[in-house]
């Protein structure tokens, strides 16, 4: 099923998407985002990558540095930015959130699978997947794996490294001594902590001005095989993508979309999307066809077409065989939430 499909990744400081820039995956320049609110240099790193622009490098540099290496790392979303006006540690939060529900395309076993994904990811991660619109966003201070501090200073679009923007925990002089401070810990996994407590994070400012530097990366989630694979299982999660069965009007592409925002006022500050497109949709030189850009509905297809891509989305071989998949944990009436 994987095969029929082909991934584009873009950004901006808004939903939507025809209002994204496509980014270079794996390239060392950055994506610039500018707004009224945010600055933003973005760097997106997927490995073993086979996706849109044609012709974009397979892999990264900055899948052979530590600890990606030693992990090894599936994917990175780096980004450098700074804000316009302060906000409280307790309201940027980092995260997934879509526009329509997906509660009818919750694996079995989900429960389970987001309690592992709290304690290997994101202990700070929270939201509601029964929602009409879901989210789970967790705190940005505690979420993202490397935070690194600079003074005052301007995002402007170079990279930092062979591999773009790559950033190690702490700052520089400024940043570091912003953090002690303010009592923030040196190392990665003691700031994650220090921030999970909601105290702390009331007692942090975003401040605007500043640089921060931000890598966001896991082993876990492959988009090549749009799998999820935790210790103990793997989730296909091509049926599963993005609630595609509730929608009114059903779309023949599947966005995931991960975005920085300020939950007190809930405005947006940027947004990276990862949006599967059918193979045939996308032309000889790379471009998606005009009107399928975000997803064209089903009503538009031939209903042959339709029905065969039904098929092909949730596994099911063209005689009506589900493919096999690997074998999730039983569930119990605990995990269903």
């Amino acid at each position: 099923m994987a095969h029929n499909y082909i991934l584009q990744v873009t950004a901006g400081s808004e939903y939507d998407i025809t209002k994204h820039q496509i980014v270079s995956v794996n390239h060392a320049k950055p994506t610039t985002i500018h707004s009224e609110l945010i600055s933003v240099d973005l760097n997106v790193r997927i490995q073993s990558y086979r996706g849109l622009p044609q012709n974009s490098p397979n892999s990264s540099p900055y899948f052979d540095l530590p600890p990606h290496d030693k992990n090894k790392d599936q994917y990175s979303i780096a980004f450098k930015f700074t804000l316009k006006e302060n906000i409280n540690g307790n309201d940027l939060v980092f995260g997934n959130d879509f526009d329509h529900p997906i509660r009818d395309r919750l694996p079995p076993g989900f429960s389970t699978a987001f309690k592992i994904v709290k304690w290997l990811v994101d202990p700070g991660l929270d939201g509601d997947v029964y929602a009409e619109k879901p989210y789970l966003y967790g705190p940005a201070a505690s979420s993202v794996n490397t935070l690194h501090i600079r003074g005052n200073g301007k995002v402007d679009g170079q990279p930092e490294h062979d591999a773009g923007l790559v950033f190690t925990e702490g700052g520089d002089e400024d940043g570091v001594e912003l953090r002690k401070e303010k009592g923030v810990p040196e190392s990665e996994a003691a700031r994650k902590k220090h921030f999970l407590n909601e105290d702390n994070r009331k007692e942090w400012e975003w401040e605007a001005g500043k640089i921060y530097g931000c890598d966001f990366f896991n082993p876990y989630l492959d988009f090549n095989d749009f799998a999820l694979r935790l210790p103990g299982f793997t989730l296909p999660i091509m049926k599963y993508w993005d609630g595609q069965g509730l929608r009114k009007v059903q779309k023949r592409s599947h966005t995931l979309r991960y975005v920085l925002k300020n939950r007190k006022t809930d405005t947006v500050l940027f947004v990276v999307l990862f949006t599967l497109y059918l193979k045939e949709d996308v032309d000889e030189n790379g471009n998606v066809k005009d009107g399928v850009e975000g997803g064209k509905p089903f009503e538009m297809m031939p209903k042959e077409q339709a029905e065969k891509h039904e098929r092909e989305k949730n596994g099911i071989a063209e005689h009506g065989v589900k493919e096999e998949s690997e074998k999730l944990p039983d569930t119990s009436e605990d995990d269903v939430d």
